[in-house]
């Protein structure tokens, strides 16, 4: 018969072992060269609660596919560019507003271009909405980047 702290390890391995890969596991790059972030991610008290569904990224006009995926959708939504990729596994980002040529089902790798920054939405001029959802809820996503990017400090004067 097993003891009761040996049956309590036994259960506490075997979910870490089951537990899914860590989302910051996935290799994610940023979809901006320099990385600001001007708007961070807010969760809502619940699915249709206030909040900020993303971050928003102080961008150049070059703007990249954070990881592997396909093109889900690429065109207008409420007035502005938008450009959808799935990752797979149930991973789905959103760059907003973004012009691009791509078209639904365009395979896309890691940091390849998918558009350019143009103007529009909830965003100020030469920022960029970047959303990911998971299993269709919005995940905050930093998560899949490893945290907030390390300071980099510039010669002054």
């Amino acid at each position: 018969m097993m003891s009761a702290s040996l049956r309590s390890f036994a259960v506490l391995a075997a979910l870490l072992l089951a537990a899914p890969e860590p989302l910051a596991d996935l290799g994610w790059v940023w979809p901006v060269e320099h990385v600001q972030v001007v708007r961070p991610y807010e969760a809502p008290a619940h699915a249709y609660g206030p909040g900020h569904r993303g971050l928003d990224l102080s961008s150049g006009e070059v703007v990249r596919s954070p990881a592997d995926g396909h093109v889900a959708f690429a065109g207008e939504v409420a007035g502005r560019p938008v450009v959808t990729i799935d990752h797979g596994g149930g991973l789905v980002t959103t760059l907003e507003p973004v012009a691009s040529d791509l078209a639904v089902g365009d395979a896309v790798a890691r940091g390849a271009p998918v558009g350019r920054l143009t103007a529009g939405g909830h965003t100020a001029p030469r920022t960029l909405h970047f959303g990911v959802r998971l299993d269709g809820e919005y995940v905050n996503p930093l998560r899949l980047l490893g945290g907030v990017p390390r300071a980099v400090l510039l010669p002054c004067c």
